[in-house]
């Protein structure tokens, strides 16, 4: 079952196509990662989704329901924490959470029950009677993230939720977001930090210039990059035409010219994944006479995926 089915969105302001027709499935129960550089689309692929903004073209379904013809019932199921903080800094954490369980129609009782239960499970319970002007910004993000809980939402947006944020009060998050989408919601999240979306979505997705570029679980798209080969020369081997032997090497095992470092005696190739053993380049290097320091087969990082599937090969942000 799919949480999130999106066909041929789009939407544009005045000149400037934000999105040109992307398409997206999200199964229920799982993260999903909108990575691309700025400007990409992913937060006007997200305000579509909840129902912020209307789209000029193609279809959007949430929790099986239209975003267009039926927005009431889309945002009923939905939680949504921005990239700015929602909450009331002039309130109490406590406050700021059965204010919004009230408008939820939660009633005085269940709203303050909710909210005790809520600051206790993320860890806020003893600075739940402070003014949130006074917390940290990680508390503040945790109780922004909160407030979208109140009523346990089916599908999950968050826009950069850990931006600014330090290790601790990210990993924090993080746990968070897991901890969701093992009890059932579907958390659909876009961010900046490509370490973020590596060890929390099971999909990933890239948008650059309006359009999906690539999609798929973090390891598909490593895999579908394919490997990298790295040899680093030892200093006496640099010269002599060791380069040449090195870079004849790797041209015969993977068919293109691999990338030379004079300076550094490094050359890098692109490999596909399974294409050959370090201990089989090794023994090859060995034969052709190259004296090497350092070699390796590694599979790419998500980085270096991302900057395949960019045109401007920047920063993934909103």
């Amino acid at each position: 079952m799919m949480a999130i089915e999106v066909e041929g969105l789009r939407k544009s302001f005045g000149k400037v196509q934000a999105l040109r027709g992307i398409d997206l499935a999200v199964p229920q129960g799982s993260v999903c990662a909108l990575l691309g550089p700025n400007g990409a689309g992913k937060t006007t692929a997200v305000r579509v989704l909840a129902t912020l903004t209307r789209p000029d073209d193609g279809t959007a379904l949430v929790a099986g329901h239209d975003v267009v013809r039926e927005p009431g019932k889309v945002r009923r199921v939905i939680g949504l924490a921005g990239q700015h903080a929602a909450v009331d800094d002039d309130l109490t954490g406590r406050e700021n959470l059965l204010i919004l369980g009230l408008m939820q129609h939660l009633g005085r009782r269940r709203a303050k029950a909710r909210a005790a239960e809520l600051l206790e499970r993320f860890g806020l319970a003893d600075a739940g009677g402070r003014l949130v002007k006074t917390w940290s910004g990680g508390m503040q993000r945790r109780l922004d993230l909160i407030a979208s809980l109140i009523v346990t939402p089916a599908v999950l947006f968050l826009d950069e939720p850990t931006t600014g944020l330090d290790p601790r009060s990210r990993s924090e998050i993080w746990s968070a977001v897991r901890s969701l989408a093992a009890e059932g919601t579907t958390v659909l999240l876009s961010t900046q930090y490509l370490e973020e979306a590596d060890r929390l979505a099971g999909q990933i997705v890239i948008i650059d210039a309006g359009l999906v570029t690539a999609q798929g679980s973090p390891d598909d798209l490593k895999n579908a990059l394919g490997s990298r080969v790295d040899v680093v020369l030892t200093d006496d081997a640099a010269g002599g035409g060791a380069l040449t032997k090195a870079e004849t090497v790797l041209r015969g095992i993977t068919g293109s010219q691999p990338l030379v470092d004079k300076e550094a005696r490094r050359l890098t190739a692109a490999i596909s994944a399974g294409a050959i053993t370090l201990p089989e380049l090794v023994r090859r290097l060995d034969a052709a006479g190259v004296e090497a320091e350092d070699v390796s087969v590694r599979r790419p990082t998500l980085d270096e995926v991302f900057l395949s599937e960019t045109e401007t090969g920047t920063e993934a942000a909103a």
